[in-house]
């Protein structure tokens, strides 16, 4: 049975690859180090990391009316919240919009002092320890009072009942206004617990909001706060997260083929990387958890064309035996030429439809996979495996240099 053939690239071509990898390497390296002189805060801001990876509330607002995103922008600032981003979250029809802030408490270090020297002031109120405000948890202060264990259930209520009663009152004389006082279980024996959480950012979004869009109905669905630590752990973890998949696909490859073939595959691996990144350093886009996903797929997606190539070689080594490398290395990157040609159109077909109708971090990743798609193409052409034939060049030339040098004096002597 004959099976139809569609040939993206023509039978017998034979670009010469190895031979462009001076230039590639050259470009490569001018992309590279602009990414990362870009993404450093050495002339600007350098990266713009997300609420999840510098901290910050984020805010899921729905508008019943259509509004431009400047003036919600405008809005959320005009409530003092500087710096602030609005970005358009699921489709257009919806009017939602995803509300960024740095800030995560209101409260200042003045105004917990005012607040706890006036709950300090309650009389037959003794508090069992220190409260505890963390300004990474938000507007949130926890007090710890001693508590009668023999109350029952019904009293206990009531006790609950009239200390959140005393405690709204001390706090808002303080200049603080109260959201909500959560009663809960002490954390020692003899101890009752109150949350007194404080009306703080999703409160004052929302005010600023209703002023400004009265007949947009404003509607804050959610927040979700990350402290700062929390931010910094989460950005690190990903990082790290890169570095170990890297590692990982080293050690395959050094495994299957051979660790002469693993430097070219980690430094492919690393210009991918570091040209994923620049999509985020020059757009100024967010860099969050989801960068980080591209990042690893790219990567994934990188070594998959490469084992190929260099499956390639490995079977025309056998085949074509005595044959240099370098001509080795081209042979092998043509034969696979139109399978990456298709493979890599293939994929990014399928991105299609996230770049014509995706929004936000979605669209974004969209435009970052296709331009990992491109430089993991480009890396598995003129990095990778010319990168190999450098090194084996150079080392060949380590090698014959002891010998070189036991020659010179005896062609002296004669």
């Amino acid at each position: 049975m004959r099976l139809k053939s569609f040939d993206i690239v023509p039978h017998g071509t034979k670009f010469d690859f190895v031979g462009k990898r001076h230039i590639a390497v050259v470009l490569s390296l001018i992309a590279n180090l602009a990414v990362i002189i870009w993404s450093l805060p050495l002339f600007h801001d350098g990266l713009k990391f997300g609420v999840d990876f510098k901290g910050g509330t984020e805010l899921e607002v729905k508008f019943g009316a259509a509004v431009d995103p400047g003036k919600v922008r405008s809005a959320v600032e005009a409530a003092g919240f500087g710096g602030a981003s609005v970005q358009t979250y699921g489709p257009e029809s919806e009017h939602s919009y995803l509300v960024r802030v740095d800030r995560i408490s209101l409260m200042s270090p003045e105004d917990v002092q005012r607040v706890i020297t006036a709950v300090k002031a309650i009389p037959d109120l003794p508090l069992a320890n220190e409260p505890d405000f963390k300004a990474d948890f938000g507007d949130k202060i926890d007090f710890q009072f001693k508590e009668d264990t023999a109350l029952d259930q019904a009293k206990r209520s009531e006790r609950d009942a009239a200390i959140s009663k005393a405690l709204r009152a001390a706090v808002e004389s303080a200049g603080v206004r109260v959201a909500e006082i959560r009663p809960e279980q002490g954390l020692a024996a003899g101890t009752r617990s109150y949350s007194v959480v404080t009306q703080g950012i999703r409160e004052k979004v929302t005010e600023g909001l209703n002023k400004a869009f009265t007949a947009e109905k404003p509607d804050v669905r959610r927040a979700e706060y990350v402290g700062a630590s929390v931010g910094r752990e989460l950005r690190n973890d990903g990082f790290k997260a890169i570095i170990a998949a890297m590692f990982l696909i080293v050690l395959y490859v050094g495994f299957r083929f051979d660790f002469r073939f693993s430097p070219g595959v980690i430094i492919a691996l690393v210009h991918d990387a570091i040209i994923t990144l620049g999509y985020f350093a020059f757009s100024g886009r967010e860099f969050n958890l989801t960068s980080i996903a591209v990042i690893l797929t790219v990567v994934g997606y990188s070594v998959n064309d490469t084992v190929v190539v260099y499956d390639r070689i490995r079977e025309n080594v056998e085949r074509y035996k005595g044959k240099k490398l370098a001509d080795l290395v081209n042979q092998s990157i043509n034969d696979v030429l139109g399978r990456t040609f298709l493979t890599s159109f293939a994929t990014a077909l399928s991105l299609i439809g996230l770049l014509v109708l995706g929004v936000g971090t979605i669209f974004d990743f969209a435009v970052a996979m296709l331009i990992g798609i491109i430089s993991g193409t480009y890396s598995t052409w003129f990095i990778a495996a010319p990168m190999t034939i450098w090194l084996e060049e150079r080392a060949a030339k380590a090698a014959a240099a002891p010998a070189r040098a036991s020659a010179a004096p005896a062609r002296a002597a004669k």
